[in-house]
């Protein structure tokens, strides 16, 4: 049976916290984590009867998808929701556990989980998350050095490719120079032009480690003033995470996608509201779970036909499609997010197994009950 900081920790590894959008609060709220765990509890908000059906499930941890302490509080007291559901699960020795904006973006994520419910096909992120600055360096070094040169390369950090190190490039060339007066040059003579075979090492380096490995370059490197640049390269936007997805379905009326729609997500009272003409034809559909009006002006300039979301606001919405932009699907925030807990919970029984046994709430924290 694995302790609470392994789940943790394995949470964790398919949705970083340190991806999570600044403002946010995801990772561990509550629970002792040399804990043992041996029934997770999957839902979107920590409500206070999400918390009692934790209880007397005897669940050891609450996953949840919002965060319970987004905004500061100053009390846990019983007398207020928040402090209802923290007394009511620490009483039934329950740890509580978020992952929000951490897991909208991730591979399996959020926003991936609901692509699929939806049938989408070549899914990819909608707005690509940036990747991790990066820079080339380029030395020019002797012949003999340049073991040396890159040795100290890789030991900085320099030569990373995904899972592998030391990665570096060398094509061989001359080199020419002349010392001046005042020089102390480790080949040739003051004053005479000199000719050396040398080595081009080219690496590629994380850029906030720029400054220690040209330091650990220069150490090591033979000549006196070495020549090098340091070029900084450009995102070419292919990381597989980011904000939304997009991909294809067979092409269907807008009417018959909502209705698609409607019956993959969890019925709700918001139901599934619809801008644009229900006869056109939908081939292209972009979506982002949870509240997505931030993305509208960068969903206008893809090829999408259809963007799907949910908090859509009337102004947003009412110029978005003055402008000609796709058709666009209103779903409850709750249900779209729902989506992502069944996945989350065949993830976890893949990676423990039996140890652990998994359960979804079913009950449906969208705060609309019923329209009229």
């Amino acid at each position: 049976m694995p302790t609470l900081a392994e789940v943790v920790d394995l949470i964790h590894s398919w949705y970083p916290p340190a991806t999570a959008d600044s403002w946010d609060a995801v990772g561990l709220v509550a629970g002792d984590p040399a804990a043992p765990v041996a029934k997770v509890l999957l839902a979107v908000d920590p409500a206070p009867e999400v918390a009692q059906e934790a209880a007397e499930w005897g669940a050891d941890l609450l996953l949840v998808h919002h965060p319970l302490l987004l905004k500061p509080v100053h009390s846990v007291a019983a007398t207020t929701p928040k402090g209802r559901t923290l007394t009511t699960l620490q009483r039934s020795g329950c740890a509580l556990l978020t992952a929000h904006t951490n897991a909208d973006q991730a591979v399996g994520g959020v926003s991936e989980a609901m692509a699929h419910v939806l049938g989408l096909r070549d899914v990819e992120p909608l707005l690509p998350a940036p990747a991790a600055p990066v820079d080339k360096l380029t030395v020019l070094v002797p012949v003999a050095g340049a073991g040396a040169v890159r040795a100290a390369l890789a030991a900085a950090g320099a030569g990373r490719l995904g899972d592998y190190d030391h990665a570096s490039f060398s094509s061989p060339g001359e080199g020419r120079f002349r010392p001046l007066d005042g020089a102390s040059p480790t080949i040739g003579q003051v004053g005479r032009v000199e000719t050396v075979e040398e080595v081009r090492v080219e690496v590629v380096l994380p850029r906030q480690d720029r400054a220690a490995v040209v330091r650990s370059m220069l150490a090591v490197h033979p000549y006196e003033e070495p020549a090098y640049d340091v070029v900084e390269l450009a995102d070419p936007g292919l990381a597989p995470t980011g904000t939304g997805r997009i991909g294809s379905i067979e092409p269907v009326t807008l009417r018959g996608f909502a209705a698609t729609v409607a019956k993959a997500l969890p019925p709700t009272a918001h139901g599934v509201r619809v801008a644009g003409d229900p006869e056109q034809l939908v081939g292209r559909v972009a979506l982002c779970g949870g509240a997505g009006d931030f993305l509208l002006d960068h969903v206008r300039g893809t090829d999408a036909d259809v963007y799907v979301t949910s908090d859509l606001r009337h102004h947003p919405a009412s110029e978005f499609r003055e402008h000609d932009g796709p058709a666009l699907v209103d779903v409850a925030h709750w249900a779209a997010e729902w989506t992502w807990l069944p996945v989350v919970a065949a993830a976890l029984t893949g990676a423990l197994g039996d140890t652990v046994e998994t359960r979804v709430s079913t009950l449906a924290t969208d705060p609309w009950k019923f329209r009229i």
